[in-house]
């Protein structure tokens, strides 16, 4: 895994945004912007930029909130607005196409809250490709300020992947809607369900490697 760093950002509001980022050794193949979970930017997220720098791409997680605990997080997530979560986002393209990477060589993946915002981006930016990991707030908001996710399905503007597992965490009817949502979009789309009882991304050693795999060749397929 290729190790991380933070850099901070001076926005034009005043504000200042962290991003955690991770450099291939190599040639870059592309960029993606990772978008983390309700808890913020945890090691997993970590994880997941040095993992995918290690494959080649330039990974940027913006930090859409500073890390809170797992009791906390459903108020913050709650009281999220879409068009502050798109701005933080943008800025994240920004820093990529700073450094070479134009927007037709740049995707975003996210997983849990990640995984809706990734959607929400993908049906609002014109971008390469879009990968979501068990994105909530399919058929119901996850918060005031976020659209629901069959409501944005035929809005794609990239080709778009979606990642589930059974596990009672989101229900299956809500991702076949999603799915059949997601058809009509003018863009290549997929759903893949992983349909045993068991299937965690986060305790589930083989679904999680298969979900990563999944994820990889969808870039590899798009980003060109």
């Amino acid at each position: 895994m290729t190790p991380t760093r933070t850099e901070t950002i001076s926005l034009t509001d005043g504000r200042e945004l962290t991003l955690t980022v991770a450099e291939p050794e190599n040639a870059v193949r592309g960029g993606l912007v990772v978008l983390h979970e309700a808890r913020g930017v945890t090691d997993t997220v970590h994880g997941l930029v040095g993992g995918l720098a290690a494959e080649g791409w330039l990974a940027v997680a913006p930090h859409l909130y500073d890390e809170v605990s797992g009791e906390d997080a459903p108020a913050v997530v709650s009281g999220l607005s879409g068009e502050a979560l798109l701005a933080d986002t943008d800025v994240a393209f920004v820093w990529l196409e700073q450094r070479g990477v134009g927007r037709d060589r740049v995707g975003v993946v996210g997983f849990d809250l990640g995984g809706t915002v990734a959607m929400v981006v993908a049906g609002s930016r014109t971008i390469g490709a879009a990968v979501t990991v068990g994105g909530g707030g399919i058929v119901e908001p996850l918060a005031a300020g976020l659209p629901a996710l069959v409501e944005v399905a035929e809005e794609l503007t990239c080709p778009w992947l979606g990642l589930y597992g059974d596990d009672d965490t989101i229900p299956v009817g809500d991702v076949e809607k999603l799915r059949d949502a997601a058809a009509a979009a003018p863009v290549a789309t997929d759903v893949v369900r992983f349909t045993d009882s068991s299937n965690r991304f986060d305790t589930n050693a083989a679904v999680s490697a298969e979900a990563w795999q999944r994820a990889l060749n969808w870039f590899d397929s798009h980003l060109r």
